[in-house]
């Protein structure tokens, strides 16, 4: 069973992928339909940054991913015995 402070931060970290999504949704589909002078456009980056950050989040999570790997694999190698 999971503890309290488990829970907290699951919830959290439910309500920060919410609040990203909901962000993201609302900054990539419904923004390009919406008068370029409103005042809802200060609140989002210029829209080159749609594609930008994502990317750049992906390489990231790859190069962690690549960096563990190399590190297990690394690790799980048996040394070799000099024979006598």
């Amino acid at each position: 069973m999971a503890t309290g402070s488990d829970r907290l931060a699951g919830a959290g970290l439910v309500a920060f992928s919410s609040l990203l999504f909901g962000y993201y949704t609302v900054w990539v589909i419904c923004l390009p339909f919406i008068d370029s002078d409103h005042v809802i456009h200060s609140f989002f980056l210029p829209r080159e940054y749609a594609v930008l950050l994502p990317l750049l989040a992906a390489l990231i999570l790859l190069l962690l991913m690549g960096i563990f790997v190399t590190y297990v694999m690394m690790k799980s190698r048996s040394p070799k015995k000099k024979s006598q």
